[in-house]
């Protein structure tokens, strides 16, 4: 299991120039081998391997004294994420999605560059990030690192901040006898209802920002282009949005935190959150809310727990009653379901939530059976709470 550890960096003016200097050279390094795929193919018609550009790294430096400035293993990880780019273009070529072929880095779009091996490449000495090539930059450890530190990676915000994310190698927690299972609901009105009750609020942190937010936008609009007004303009605008950023996670990891210790087993549901992205009267108040980060930040905790996360299909799991089983079809607008066949009246996300729960469990004892359950229904792959 890993574990990452995110610390503020402060670095002196120094310091700073040899950091900016090598984000630089590692953007401009990204370019030219990803030039040299494209060249490669387009005059030979194959590829040439991720081995292939890691050797012909050697002669670069010796051309390139700007290379020879940065740290070796840093270069080197440069190469590994063309690898892993072309290798997420040709996996989405093979599912029949959108490929989306690499793109080059212009200017602020290279944000980060990373140290993938502890001792030989970068330390930590006493609250100091000692790294090669750079120096011991000043750390903000507010909380200690467990584990086996494998690799780092600095990383430059859009305001000029720069930030250390550690990741650190620990034991596997040995999972536990699951005694309680929940599923979980999550929507707009409530962030999550949960199949035992529970309820938990929505982040409101870009909806209750919009009209300050706004008012930076405008000033920006009216500064002059290229100007340094504007620049420092700009950097407010995205200290804003770094802000927001900040509240929306800091509310998303109390929420996880809530849902991980109330139960053994946590059952979601496994939305195709992008696809309701597109709907342009809700879209807003969906990345808003960032289920998928809540479902990502219960995981992570429940993995360190020892307990267990499951997704299961979305289908009816708002319009079935969970006494009855019966279909009952309601509108995003109809808050309360009410069965005509039992009588059964209470508020529909709890409703959902208990037929996620149920719909797990059957689905075990289905499989435990060798049976296979046919679900009834509508649209497929839709929110209960988005419909």
């Amino acid at each position: 299991m890993r574990r990452a550890y995110k610390f503020r960096l402060y670095p002196n003016r120094e310091q700073t120039g040899r950091l900016e200097r090598t984000l630089e050279t590692c953007r401009i390094l990204y370019n030219e081998l990803l030039a040299e795929r494209k060249v490669t193919y387009e005059v030979t018609g194959g590829g040439i391997s991720y081995f292939e550009q890691k050797r012909n790294l050697v002669k670069m430096k010796k051309v390139n004294d700007h290379l020879a400035q940065v740290n070796a293993q840093v270069l080197q990880d440069v190469t590994r994420r063309i690898k892993r780019s072309f290798d997420a273009f040709f996996r989405r070529i093979r599912d029949g999605k959108k490929p989306g072929y690499p793109r080059f880095k212009g200017r602020g779009r290279y944000k980060s560059f990373t140290y993938p091996q502890h001792v030989k490449s970068f330390k930590i000495k006493s609250g100091r990030l000692s790294l090669s090539k750079i120096g011991e930059v000043r750390m903000f450890q507010h909380r200690p690192i467990e584990g086996v530190i494998k690799m780092c990676t600095l990383k430059r915000d859009d305001i000029g901040d720069w930030s250390v994310i550690i990741v650190s190698e620990l034991k596997d927690t040995p999972k536990i006898a699951i005694e309680e299972t929940i599923g979980v609901d999550v929507g707009l009105k409530n962030l999550a209802v949960a199949s035992d009750g529970l309820i938990l609020e929505p982040p409101t942190c870009l909806r209750g920002s919009e009209k300050k937010l706004a008012k930076l936008q405008r000033r920006l609009s009216r500064k002059t282009k290229g100007s340094k007004n504007r620049e420092k303009a700009r950097a407010k605008v995205a200290r804003h949005h770094r802000k927001i950023a900040r509240q929306r996670r800091d509310h998303l990891h109390k929420a996880s935190r809530c849902l991980v210790d109330s139960a053994d087993r946590i059952v979601f549901e496994n939305l195709n959150i992008n696809g309701m992205l597109t709907n342009h009267h809700l879209s807003k108040s969906i990345a808003d809310a960032s289920w998928g980060t809540l479902i990502q930040f219960t995981m992570c905790k429940a993995e360190s727990a020892g307990k267990s996360v499951e997704l299961v299909p979305p289908r009816n799991t708002s319009q079935l009653c969970s006494q009855c089983g019966a279909f009952v079809r309601k509108s995003l607008s109809m808050r309360t379901h009410r069965c005509p066949e039992c009588g059964l009246v209470m508020d529909r996300d709890l409703n959902a939530a208990i037929n996620i729960r149920d719909k797990f469990t059957l689905g075990q004892r289905g499989r435990a059976c060798g049976a296979v359950s046919v679900g009834r229904g509508d649209e497929a792959g839709s929110s209960p709470n988005y419909r």
